[in-house]
């Protein structure tokens, strides 16, 4: 039975919450790391105090933990699905059991809110579950049509493809390394895991679950380091996830285009949300807050352009600055706070940048644009930003924090023009009441998810749809069978029947070759006569 994350249960409520240090170490040894590597000290956010020391790896350890997880995976990758998925089975059910241990442990690593913590422990259940139920479908055998109809048998089987690295950031410690791992391991695979530093507990608490549902030891590795420790792992595994920002998902692909091995990259985005003039404002608002804010907006499928018809520009906007006034800054490890804070401080200074620049240029503040200092060091009110002049650093780039900037348009062909106005292409929502109009204003729109009337768990929140972007904002895609089938590769397997017998092709290829090129064009023929695939 795992103790619990906080050592006085009653500190679950109050922000003084501190970790069992003997816990922590039982974590830590998951870390694969060697004499001189050294420690990270990992700070709260929600207060800027000390939260924990945690062992990092050097680029050498890579190659250990790549060794080990691929000698593990040689053993899972023979052990019947039925069985791997019965840990995933097992994952899901003590996920949910200790639910209130891994949120408080979220919120202090991250310092989001709880309820933005939740939203990651209900994403990995059901990725649990999800994969539980149909890793077996995903990679059962395929029996396409042979060359000759009942003489050729062919099977098409997947096999891992040995060592699936996961480079994860730091925002969603739990989405996107366990989220990102569980495929790779119902499809047989090793895994190594490289978490940000910061928050690393997260992942290594929920490794030491796995154990306890049955998962092999050392089947999953973990690594704890900066970029040159994700840069090896990218050079030693057989597949790489990565979720990050786009100048560094290049560099990875390109090392993984060298290597001549898959990857999946989730990148920097600059979403947008269209709002069409035949809605209920208030329902928007409602809808929009959480698509803002949620997360602090450090959440890649988060909104950061709001892009208003504008006969309802001024009631929605009214509205929603109504909804983001009453928002309560937090961070005590319970749910009284809305938004909690940034995780740390190159993150608030590249919102008070973006902010500060485009109010020098003209841009209007409707409402925040102000550093919390007295609620915690790196609490930054929910910002929304009007009349942003063209060159705005805001309107460019990913600003990762919980600042929205408005648009007004007159029709849907502006609107399009509007959102479409990024080299990003990861996720647009879409708030209207026709929903056919919806669908073919996404079908118009180079983006990789797009959501109508919800602002992002709508499509994230579906465990078999696969998510992913497009142009700068990567390639791949997580989640649904596309996940499994990024970390297996194909054999195709084709048994000609006859052979030694005389008869079938090898018959006919004992006829001269003018005879059997004629008799096999005949026969091609039938085949499309019939419609045979």
């Amino acid at each position: 039975m795992v103790t619990p994350v906080v050592v006085d249960p009653g500190a679950a409520t109050t922000p003084e919450g501190v970790l069992d240090p003997d816990r922590v170490r039982e974590w830590c040894r998951a870390v694969v790391t060697s004499p001189g590597a050294g420690t990270r000290v990992v700070l709260r956010p929600a207060t800027g105090s000390r939260l924990a020391h945690v062992p990092v790896s050097a680029p050498d350890d890579v190659d250990s933990a790549v060794m080990r997880a691929r000698l593990a995976g040689r053993l899972w990758a023979r052990t019947p699905v039925a069985q791997r998925t019965a840990v995933l089975r097992r994952f899901h059910d003590l996920l949910l059991e200790r639910c209130t241990q891994v949120l408080d442990l979220l919120q202090l690593e991250t310092g989001k809110s709880r309820s933005a913590a939740y939203e990651e422990v209900a994403d990995v259940a059901q990725s649990a579950r999800y994969y539980a139920h149909r890793a077996r479908r995903h990679l059962a055998a395929r029996h396409p049509r042979g060359l000759v109809p009942g003489l050729t048998r062919v099977r098409v089987h997947r096999r891992p493809v040995g060592v699936v690295g996961v480079v994860a950031p730091f925002n969603y410690p739990l989405s996107l390394s366990v989220g990102d791992a569980v495929p790779a391991l119902a499809a047989g695979n090793g895994v190594v895991v490289k978490p940000d530093p910061q928050t690393a507990l997260s992942l290594l608490w929920a490794v030491s679950l796995a154990q306890e549902a049955g998962l092999p030891e050392g089947l999953v590795q973990v690594v704890v380091g900066d970029g040159d420790v994700g840069a090896r792992l990218a050079e030693r595994a057989d597949h790489v996830v990565f979720t990050g920002s786009s100048a560094v998902g290049r560099e990875v692909g390109a090392t993984a285009g060298r290597r001549l091995v898959g990857a999946t990259l989730e990148l920097g985005g600059k979403n947008a949300a269209y709002v069409t003039e035949d809605v209920d404002p208030a329902v928007v608002a409602e809808g929009l807050v959480r698509a803002c804010f949620s997360g602090t907006g450090q959440l890649c499928v988060s909104v950061e352009r709001l892009v208003l018809h504008e006969s309802v520009a001024d009631e929605v906007l009214r509205e929603l600055t109504v909804r983001v006034r009453a928002l309560r800054l937090g961070g005590d490890l319970d749910y009284r706070a809305d938004v909690g804070c940034l995780t740390g401080p190159h993150h608030l200074e590249r919102v008070q940048r973006h902010v500060d620049q485009a109010l020098s240029l003209g841009a209007r503040v409707v409402t925040g644009a102000v550093h919390r200092p007295d609620v915690g060091p790196w609490f930054y009110e929910p910002t929304i930003l009007a009349d942003v002049p063209a060159g705005a650093d805001v309107l460019a780039e990913e600003t990762f924090g919980p600042v929205v900037t408005v648009h007004r348009v007159t029709d849907d062909v502006e609107a399009m023009q509007v959102v479409a106005d990024t080299e990003f292409g990861l996720a647009v929502a879409l708030w209207c009441r026709d929903v056919r109009r919806a669908r073919r204003l996404a079908a118009a729109i180079d983006v990789g998810i797009v959501t109508v009337n919800d602002g992002y768990a709508a499509a994230w929140g579906s465990p078999g749809a696969p998510v992913g972007g497009v142009k700068a904002s990567g390639l791949g895609r997580r989640h649904g069978r596309e996940a499994v089938e990024a970390v297996t590769w194909t054999q195709t397997v084709a048994v000609q029947h006859g052979t030694f017998h005389g008869w079938g092709l090898a018959r006919l290829y004992r006829e001269p070759g003018h005879r059997w090129t004629a008799g096999f064009t005949r026969a091609l023929r039938v085949m499309k006569a019939v419609r045979m695939p």
